[in-house]
């Protein structure tokens, strides 16, 4: 007889109760109805066919729980996308929104720009018809200058004008100098030939020597003035006679240490007061 329980514990081995159970049960049946009919060899080739199957029914379980383990993963990743899925849609949501911004400020920008632009216009139209009233001042100023650069001179000359008839003799009482010839404005060549304007020119003699006087006026005397007259006409001159005697005359001084300047650079000052009307 055949015994389904130990063949019930050793499918158990392998497989779990429930299937062992109903493969036990159905040998037993099989055995039942086979029994006077199946050979012990054909039944022996039966359990083996039985026992293959087991082990075909293992491995499909176990095919079946990688499947499982399979899927398993499979939703977990998909769980996975479907987050990454989420994020990236409120992201772009997000984007949406903050492109929304950039062109309402884009917008605003625009009529800002539009606005400056008609300010520069009016910036611009306004500056052009400054530019033609500077022009109009800068020729009105221009044409002042002419007149005062006319009366400096004319008042500049009046003062060398009298200067020319005091200076001999305050020249002769001051510094022992006797001019040989009047004092008279004129042009004189330097080294390089080039004619320069003196204002107040004479030679003159001092213990048989002899010297230029070398000198010109200047309405309102300043230090700017004093190293002017130094570069331009007394260092040009002294190449072509070293023996200069420098001379300046002046209304007044337009600072208070113009005069003590002008004592260090060596030159004479006199002032209008000191001439004869």
């Amino acid at each position: 007889m055949l015994d389904t329980l130990k063949i019930y514990n050793e499918l158990k081995e392998t497989l779990d109760p429930q299937t062992a159970l109903k493969i036990a049960e159905i040998l037993g049946t099989v055995y039942s109805e086979l029994h006077n009919a199946v050979t012990k060899a054909e039944f022996n080739e039966l359990k083996e066919v039985v026992q293959e199957l087991a082990e075909a029914q293992k491995r499909t379980e176990q095919r079946v729980n990688e499947l499982a383990e399979a899927q398993k993963r499979t939703e977990q990743r998909v769980n996975e996308l479907a987050e990454a899925q989420k994020r990236t849609e409120q992201r772009v949501d997000e984007l949406a929104e903050a492109q929304k911004r950039t062109e309402q400020r884009l917008e605003a920008l625009t009529i800002r720009v539009d606005e400056l632009a008609e300010a520069q216009k009016r910036t611009e139209e306004a500056l052009a018809k400054l530019t033609g009233e500077v022009v109009v001042i800068k020729k009105g100023l221009q044409d002042v200058r002419k007149q005062v650069g006319g009366i400096s001179a004319t008042i500049g000359y009046t003062l060398e004008d009298r200067a020319y008839r005091s200076l001999p003799k305050l020249l002769k009482q001051e510094h022992g100098l006797t001019l040989s010839t009047p004092l008279k404005r004129t042009y004189l060549k330097d080294k390089a030939g080039r004619f320069i304007e003196v204002n107040i020119f004479g030679v003159a003699h001092r213990n048989s020597k002899e010297l230029w006087i070398v000198g010109e006026g200047k309405s309102q005397l300043s230090k700017n003035h004093v190293d002017k007259f130094i570069r331009k006409k007394l260092n040009p001159l002294k190449k072509v006679h070293p023996d200069v005697f420098p001379i300046l005359v002046t209304y007044m001084i337009s600072e208070p240490d113009v005069e003590e300047y002008a004592r260090e650079k060596e030159i004479f000052l006199y002032y209008s007061y000191q001439f004869d009307l």
